[in-house]
């Protein structure tokens, strides 16, 4: 770690991205020292206890220092980065990347010519055999300012396109990407030097390195074994390379962020409120008719449109007729708190774990509003990009069971909720229908409650109104 005493050196401190949080883990580092960073430029991404969060740099200038490397675990208000704002380089970071030339040294402090400069596209550091930064403001003429639809990145492009043209110290240039897609190319082993580059002024698009990894599955039948397939199927879009343990009998995996947080909250939950879980079987054929003419409406194109919405806009009536069922324990007062507001919680299965992002105000929305809020929490949660704040303030979850082919099963309740639904597979089951055995739609609900906020009568009533608006989805609106 080097000292930085020079007043134009700035410490950035790790951030409370979330209510109450104490730490974080770097899980990714998007700059090196030596690279120039802006204001806003993400420079790291961390993950707390709640989520993974991208961090943004908020001045200009050159990165000294990063004081811890990727997998640390570090205090809130723990400095992690040091940056020159003055846009000049540490004289400890010139000796450790440039060849020596004495005959420049006492140079060193003179703002360099701007023709001797290479710029860098933002986040990817300086060329191992060039000790070139970019020249402080004011010291070249200033290029027109990119146009909005343009790549952040894209003011330094212009620079390096001398470099890809053959010009400069003649050394093999760094293919241009965003940090995302670098990521992305690391995380899927892609190199980037054999991608061809779609994107404007030569820049490597996601598209692009899809289009490299595309046709792994057919040279590696390594991807075809049996453990791999699930983990394809939940973790990601394209398939994870399959993990080798050299033949280790066991495995030991740290316990933090989410995982850490998911297990503190559901052993607290368990010991803290009287779980009571209450089952139903419901014919749910009609509903399922019903989201096959809603993906058809006009006012619903372009929406995620599934059972899942219709069930959210079940329990959103059956607690309009039952609100006592949407409240929470108060401990220390020892008082209810009964919540005037649904939050609508829906569970969702990260490649990070579990996590519980939940609908603002969503007793409030139209069915179309309540579909295109669906589609934008499950969309930011499979992505890993959802933030602590979505994870803030629930009041009743929906975890919906049924995707993996499971009937139902005891959800425990999250952290200050009252209640949780689970929600079965959707089968095709013989049912006795108008007298007669049919085969019809079925699925098994469960909806377990804190037995100190809600009796028995109190949950039956909720569970069995939203059996009912399944069973005929009018009651959608003779009950609204």
């Amino acid at each position: 770690m080097t000292t930085m005493t020079e007043a134009s050196v700035r410490e950035f401190k790790m951030p409370d991205v979330g209510e109450g949080l104490t730490e974080a883990e770097i899980l990714k580092w998007y700059v090196q020292p030596g690279d120039t960073v802006t204001d806003g430029q993400v420079v790291c991404e961390v993950e707390t206890a709640k989520a993974a969060v991208e961090l943004p740099i908020p001045y200009d200038g050159v990165v000294r220092d990063l004081h811890f490397p990727e997998g640390t675990t570090v205090d809130v208000g723990t400095a992690i980065i040091a940056v020159d704002v003055a846009g000049g380089a540490a004289p400890a970071a010139e000796e450790a990347v440039a060849e020596p030339r004495e005959a420049e040294a006492p140079k060193a402090a003179e703002p360099a010519k701007p023709e001797g400069r290479k710029p860098v596209l933002v986040g990817y550091g300086v060329a191992e055999s060039s000790t070139k930064r970019r020249p402080r403001k004011g010291t070249r003429p200033v290029a027109p300012p990119p146009a909005e639809d343009e790549p952040y990145a894209a003011s330094a492009l212009h620079g390096v396109q001398g470099e890809l043209n053959g010009h400069g110290t003649g050394a093999r240039p760094r293919p241009l990407a965003k940090p995302p897609v670098r990521k992305l190319a690391k995380d899927l082993g892609v190199d980037l030097d054999t991608v061809t580059p779609s994107g404007p002024d030569g820049i490597i698009t996601r598209e692009d390195v899809h289009a490299a990894v595309a046709p792994t599955p057919v040279v590696e039948p390594v991807v075809e074994t049996p453990a791999a397939a699930p983990a394809a199927r939940v973790a990601a879009p394209v398939a994870a390379p399959v993990a080798s343990y050299d033949g280790a009998r066991e495995t030991r995996v740290p316990v933090k962020g989410v995982r850490k947080a998911t297990a503190q909250a559901m052993v607290g939950s368990a010991f803290t409120a009287p779980h009571v879980t209450e089952f139903v079987t419901v014919d749910v054929t009609r509903t399922m008719k019903l989201v096959e003419e809603l993906k058809q409406d006009t006012e619903f194109e372009g929406l995620r449109v599934n059972p899942l919405l219709l069930i959210s806009k079940a329990l959103l009536v059956a607690i309009r007729r039952n609100p006592e069922i949407n409240a929470s324990w108060d401990e220390p007062a020892q008082e209810i708190v009964l919540k005037h507001y649904v939050n609508l919680g829906i569970a969702a299965a990260t490649p990070r774990g579990l996590i519980v992002p939940n609908i603002k105000d969503a007793h409030d929305k139209t069915l179309p509003q309540l579909a295109g809020a669906l589609g934008e929490l499950v969309g930011t949660a499979r992505e890993g990009k959802t933030s602590p704040a979505a994870m803030q303030g629930g009041t009743i979850t929906i975890t919906n069971v049924g995707v993996f082919g499971v009937d139902t099963g005891t959800p425990l309740l999250n952290p200050g909720e009252a209640a949780i639904l689970a929600v079965g597979a959707i089968k095709l089951q013989p049912w006795v229908h108008k007298g007669k055995v049919k085969p019809r739609q079925v699925t098994t609900l469960a909806l377990s409650f804190d037995h100190r906020l809600v009796d028995g009568e109190l949950g039956s009533k909720v569970l069995a109104d939203v059996a009912a608006i399944l069973e005929q989805p009018k009651r959608l609106i003779t009950w609204a």
